[in-house]
Order: C-alpha cells, then sequence, then structure tokens
C-alpha cells in the first residue's frame, strides 16, 4: 500500500467511526421529538406479569452465561481463583460495562477486583481479552446468521438490499470460521499485540466459546421476544437487538441511552406502532440493566470489604512471620 493510501486509510478510520455516530445520534434525536410518551406509558402498564417474570428469569440466565465466559480465561491463564468468585466479579463487572461502558466495568473494575483477589494485571489482562474473544466470536456467527436468513427490512434511506445484507452475514460466518480454524490446526498457539500476548484455546475449546457467546446473545433476544409477546418475530428482535449492540458500541453513549429505543423504532417501523416498541424497550432496559445494577451495586461494595478483609488479614499474618523469625535486640 502506497504512503498515501496509508494516509487515507488512517483518516477513514478516524472518521468513519464519528460520522456512524452522528447518523446514530441523529436518529435517536429525531425520534424521540416524535414520540408520544404518554402512550408509551400506557403500553408499559399493559405489559402483562408473566411476560415480566419470564423476562427476568431469561435475564438472569444470561447474565449467567455471559459470567461463564471468565472461565475460559481460568483455563488457559491457570489462575487459581475459586469457580465461583470468577462468576461473580464477571457478572458484577458486566452489569457496570452495560450501564457505564466498556472502560470502567469491561476494564477497571474488572482489573480492580481481580486484582484485589490476587492476580496479576498482565492474567486480569488476558481473561478480559479472552472474554471478549468469546462475546463478539458470539455475535459474529449469530449475526450471520441473522443477515443471511432474515435480514432486517429497514425503512427509507436505512434500507440496504438483501444481497448486500447477506454478503456482510457471509464475511461475519467466515471470520467466525476462521477463527476457530485457527485455533484447530495453527502451529502458532499465541496472538501477539505490542507487549500483549494471548494463548489461543483449542478447537473444542473454541467451539464452546462460539456456542457460549451465542446462546448469551439469543438469551438477550429472547428476553424481548417475550416482551414483544410473539408479536414479532424472533429472528427480527433478535436482529434489531444485534443491530442496536454496535450502533451502542460506535457511539460510546453509557448504557446505549436512546441509541437501543430508536434503533428498535426504526428496525420495527411498520411492523408495531413506535410507542409499543418503545415500552417494550424501556421494560428490557430495566430488566437488563437497571435491576442488575440494584444488585451489582452493594454486591460491589460486599466483594470491596471482603477483599480489603483478606488484604488486612494477610498484612498481619506476615507481620507475625516477620517477627517470629526476627532476632532479639
Amino acid at each position: 500500500m502506497s504512503p498515501a493510501a496509508q494516509g487515507a486509510w488512517r483518516w477513514f478510520k478516524r472518521l468513519a467511526p464519528w460520522v456512524l455516530a452522528v447518523l446514530v445520534l441523529s436518529l435517536v434525536a429525531q425520534q424521540a421529538r416524535a414520540v408520544d410518551w404518554p402512550a408509551v406509558w400506557t403500553a408499559l402498564q399493559n405489559l402483562s406479569a408473566t411476560r415480566l417474570v419470564v423476562a427476568v428469569a431469561l435475564a438472569l440466565l444470561s447474565y449467567g452465561v455471559y459470567a461463564g465466559f471468565d472461565l475460559v480465561g481460568r483455563y488457559l491463564t491457570g489462575h487459581k481463583l475459586l469457580v465461583p468468585r470468577t462468576l461473580g466479579t464477571a457478572a458484577i463487572c458486566y452489569v457496570f460495562n452495560l450501564n457505564f461502558g466498556a472502560l470502567v466495568g469491561g476494564f477497571a473494575m474488572r482489573l480492580r477486583l481481580y486484582t484485589r483477589w490476587g492476580l496479576n494485571a498482565a492474567t486480569v489482562a488476558k481473561v478480559i481479552g479472552l472474554s471478549m474473544v468469546t462475546n463478539w466470536l458470539g455475535y459474529l456467527w449469530l449475526g450471520g446468521v441473522v443477515l443471511l436468513w432474515w435480514p432486517p427490512q429497514l425503512p427509507g434511506g436505512w434500507a440496504q438490499s438483501d444481497a448486500v445484507m447477506r454478503t456482510v452475514g457471509v464475511v461475519m460466518i467466515a471470520l467466525a470460521l476462521a477463527y476457530l480454524g485457527m485455533c484447530a490446526w495453527s502451529t502458532r498457539r499465541t496472538l501477539r499485540w505490542r507487549d500483549h500476548t494471548l494463548a489461543l484455546p483449542g478447537g473444542a475449546l473454541a467451539a464452546a466459546q462460539a456456542l457460549t457467546g451465542a446462546t448469551s446473545w439469543m438469551l438477550m433476544g429472547g428476553i424481548i421476544w417475550v416482551l414483544f409477546d410473539g408479536r414479532v418475530a424472533y429472528p427480527v428482535a433478535l436482529g434489531a437487538l444485534l443491530m442496536a449492540a454496535v450502533a451502542g458500541v460506535v457511539t460510546h453513549v453509557p448504557a446505549g441511552l436512546g441509541v437501543l429505543e430508536a434503533v428498535f423504532v426504526v428496525a420495527l417501523a411498520g411492523v408495531l406502532p413506535s410507542t409499543e416498541v418503545l415500552a417494550v424497550v424501556l421494560a428490557y432496559r430495566a430488566i437488563y440493566y437497571l435491576l442488575p445494577l440494584a444488585i451489582a451495586l452493594p454486591a460491589y461494595m460486599w466483594a470491596e470489604a471482603v477483599a480489603r478483609r483478606r488484604g488486612s488479614m494477610k498484612a498481619a499474618t506476615h507481620k507475625k512471620k516477620r517477627e517470629a523469625v526476627a532476632p532479639p535486640s
């Protein structure tokens, strides 16, 4: 690639996310101005208790599956943190990741909690990397299948031909297959990026990553589908969720606030009234974001207190050992 082409590519990588962010946020503002909020509140009140209970159960299951992503890192790094503590730490961090962004929950809080439990920063970085791979590997599989067999029908200027959608779906599946192939047959068992290395799992574990990653996304889509009470086909609800997830990552809006709602309204335009769509998405936000946050906040404070007490006890034990071996004055 020529120096001019390299320079153009660098500028494209810098500008493209911002352009997409502006497009998505403009969509959010446009949709917010046109919403009949009293009608949304009425639609929220009409959601049945049964649907809400099932949605909460699916949310708990989804959090359990996502927390299991960190067990891949536990296995490959060989760290000795107990499985329940690993799962609890991952679940707490996932809640903060959803509500406050990846830098807070995905990185800073994971690093803090895991190091408080005795892991070193290099090990934590590998656990985080493997968890991210599991999550987005599942996304590639599931998103590729949805785009290939059930391409979303977007209205107006947002519409793309089925051929374009299916091509993107094929590319996503090809990337997922490439990862599995590399894990199964590559003689190079580590990936390197700058000063960081990441161990590649074997083929069986990589397949498990793909399965658990896809299951997590499918459960999230299941929550939305249950709240819609079957009025929206499951692949359609799942496709809207997958698009909203990418839009939220690109715009860097904490918790995808407004972005999630706007993408669903556009994706389901002509299927259901926007007031009903917004009611379901707000219920989903309450169940999958806010309710777990109400649990994660005291759980995080408890984890900090336990870690602090554990550190104090270790310090006291070391002090006693030093005093026991110290020569008499």
